[in-house]
């Protein structure tokens, strides 16, 4: 709190007036609303650092000029498109989109979350954030590893959320959690659901989930307006990936190989014609992952014509082994920063 004096408890009269008189009730608490705003912010400094705020105010008002509350002024980053809204505009523009893939976390939440704000910076298009699970099925030893870790230091479902209640409003681009099934039927789906949305994230990927099994997957994260991703492999027959690329929201994930997430020397070229067979099949965009670790597989992906390319296990590995947190977002920075790049050459 500040000390009043005779000026500011002038000034004070003065609002309270105008409020009482009716005709401006709501210019008048909204000075008050933003004074104690201005308040909240600063450090204490003295009355006099606040009385200029004041005066400046009640003026601009009393001369009938219109008025905007700082709190208008502070979201200088508009809210993120979703993942169909993000690739369509990509294509306008003739771009692929990066993608990367970090665990919740690893080393730790407050880490996580400036990672968020530095792949945000580095130009990502979308960002996937892993959920840790105990039994990550479809993860490599770097990303099981992360997860483990995750969760030995305490990371859960609602620590998660709550770090991204705070980061989100601050990114630019949507992010995309990963998440195995079963944490999903822990919290029971509709609640899920509704607590992702809460969260401001706009999709979901399912990695253990059959096509079979999605209805109530589908169906909830459509009433909360979330894009449910479904994943093809190397594998999938043909009639069934069509089946696939139907039901998924957002864009169809293309494993680039059979076997578990981890960067790999290169990428099969079976991913082209897996591309050309799926564009046949769908007109939804297609990202390609696991295994995809370099600039160079980037831009050869890239190349083959996928609309999307993800990166995980690389960066997985830069946060979880580096020797500080300070470090490891440092690398990442100017790894994500190489991975752009390469789109862009």
């Amino acid at each position: 709190m500040y000390q009043t004096t005779p000026k500011t408890s002038t000034i004070l009269h003065i609002l309270r007036k105008l409020f009482e008189s009716g005709s401006i009730q709501l210019m008048a608490g909204a000075v008050l609303r933003a004074n104690c705003f201005l308040q909240l912010k600063q450090k204490p400094r003295g009355h006099s650092s606040l009385l200029p705020q004041r005066i400046s105010l009640a003026a601009s008002n009393l001369a009938g000029k219109s008025f905007k509350p700082p709190m208008a002024t502070l979201a200088t980053i508009p809210a993120a498109a979703g993942l169909s809204e993000t690739f369509s505009k990509l294509k306008e523009q003739g771009k692929v989109a990066l993608i990367p893939y970090i665990t919740a976390g690893d080393p730790d939440l407050s880490t996580t979350a400036e990672a968020l704000k530095v792949l945000d910076a580095c130009g990502s298009d979308i960002i996937e954030l892993g959920v840790p699970y105990s039994d990550p099925l479809a993860d490599g030893p770097v990303i099981q590893a992360a997860a483990t870790r995750s969760l030995a230091r305490g990371t859960n479902f609602n620590k998660i959320i709550s770090m991204l209640k705070d980061v989100v409003p601050q990114l630019s681009c949507p992010i995309a959690l990963f998440s195995y099934y079963n944490p999903i039927l822990k919290h029971g789906v509709e609640k899920f659901m509704i607590t992702v949305r809460d969260a401001g994230i706009h999709g979901i990927v399912v990695p253990d989930v059959p096509l079979e099994e999605t209805e109530i997957l589908r169906k909830e994260a459509t009433k909360n307006k979330l894009e449910l991703v479904l994943l093809t492999t190397p594998t999938t027959p043909t009639a069934r990936m069509k089946a696939i690329a139907e039901a998924s929201e957002g864009f169809l994930y293309l494993v680039s190989s059979v076997g578990v997430t981890g960067a790999r020397a290169s990428v099969s070229n079976r991913v082209q014609s897996l591309l050309i067979d799926i564009k046949e099949a769908t007109s939804k965009p297609v990202a390609v992952g696991f295994g995809i670790s370099k600039p160079e597989h980037v831009k050869q992906v890239a190349g083959w014509g996928a609309d999307g390319v993800i990166v995980g296990s690389a960066l997985v590995r830069i946060l979880g082994e580096a020797k500080s947190p300070e470090e490891g977002l440092k690398e990442l920075e100017i790894f994500t920063k190489s991975l752009k790049a390469a789109l862009q050459t």
